[in-house]
């Protein structure tokens, strides 16, 4: 077998994560910290970029890493413009928009940048796999009571996705042949469904579907709007509440599922029922998404890092296994994910596209 040796960025808003892979195998792996008094001298995001290039570099180089023995580097995608799933190519188009914001200004659209960077120094290829904004719904659900507020796709896509090919492999089955609920159950959680490998209907982390340890999720619009309205509240602070402050940390003041378990296990009676309505809202959105495909899926499929959880993940199951079979697969290794999409076309198995 072809022996590939990929580097994987992930820069996240106080960190920067790399690791080295040789094909599925990791050879190395850092956390890159970036203290809030290093980073409050950049304005913007795209700031950052000479200084996390450095730190990359000069980690690399610790540890006697020859870029030129890279066969490519992948970067995590930020918000860019709706797309279809997969492995893109970093462009100057992508680039550009990455520089910018086009959607979002995130520590994410630093990953394209970084590993079109290195990798331009040793004229190997770059990549992003599935961002957040990959855009596969169906026309039928985008569609809102408010034409001027149309629903959109900003999903966990890069876990989501590098799940549904693993849940392919373990049943030996084609990705494109299978139809899946897939559940990520992180600091926000999106439930979506797909089917000939596209996400054709989802909930966007951020103002739908189920609360979540940090996200308000769906909540009644005219009490919202009330909220807005009263004076009481700047707009920061709504942002806030609705992201942030919200979810099991309004109601708990922690995010944190083990310490809520071990409340739980204490005889904290607040806890349990908090937890079980998160629980509870997520059965009801995996219930919605069975009804886009008249109930006719292969798996409902638990993951991200919740879904360690023995608890939550019971709670779920008993609601929900009557629709279908419920897989987990704990974890959101994204450095993984980002490796997986790249190896996908380093070995022909799909072709890298183009952003336009």
């Amino acid at each position: 077998m072809q022996q590939y040796k990929i580097l994987a960025i992930n820069p996240g808003s106080t960190s920067t994560k790399i690791a080295v892979y040789t094909n599925e195998q990791i050879d190395f792996e850092q956390v890159i910290r970036h203290s809030t008094e290093e980073l409050k001298n950049f304005t913007k995001i795209y700031d950052q970029y000479d200084y996390r290039l450095q730190l990359v570099e000069k980690t690399l180089e610790d540890h006697n890493i020859e870029i030129s023995h890279l066969s490519a580097i992948v970067g995590r995608g930020g918000p860019l413009k709706p797309i279809t799933s997969g492995t893109y190519t970093v462009n100057k188009t992508m680039s550009e928009d990455l520089k910018v914001g086009v959607q979002a200004e995130h520590a994410s659209n630093l990953g394209g940048l970084l590993a079109k960077g290195i990798a331009g120094k040793v004229g190997i290829p770059s990549f992003i796999v599935d961002p957040v904004s990959v855009d596969e719904f169906d026309p039928i659900a985008r569609i809102s009571g408010i034409p001027e507020i149309p629903r959109r796709s900003l999903i966990h896509a890069l876990n989501m996705k590098a799940v549904a090919h693993r849940v392919a492999n373990d049943l030996h089955r084609e990705y494109n042949s299978l139809t899946l609920i897939l559940v990520h159950l992180g600091g926000g959680i999106t439930v979506g469904i797909q089917t000939s490998g596209k996400m054709i209907d989802a909930s966007n982390p951020v103002d739908s579907g189920p609360f979540s340890p940090e996200r308000a999720g769906g909540v009644p619009s005219s009490d919202l709007v009330k909220m807005c309205y009263s004076g009481e509240y700047s707009f920061n602070e709504m942002k806030k509440k609705l992201v942030g402050n919200a979810g099991l940390v309004a109601h708990l003041n922690t995010n944190d599922g083990r310490e809520i378990e071990n409340r739980i296990a204490n005889g904290d009676a607040k806890a349990a029922l908090i937890y079980e309505a998160m629980a509870y809202q997520i059965a009801k959105e995996i219930g919605a998404m069975a009804t886009v495909v008249n109930g006719e899926l292969d798996a409902i499929v638990l993951t991200g890092g919740m879904a360690h959880s023995k608890l939550l993940v019971n709670i779920i199951t008993e609601r929900v296994n009557f629709i279908g079979k419920v897989l987990v697969y704990p974890g959101e290794d994204e450095l993984q994910a980002l490796v997986e999409g790249t190896l996908r076309v380093l070995r022909g198995e799909e072709q890298a596209k183009v952003y336009e």
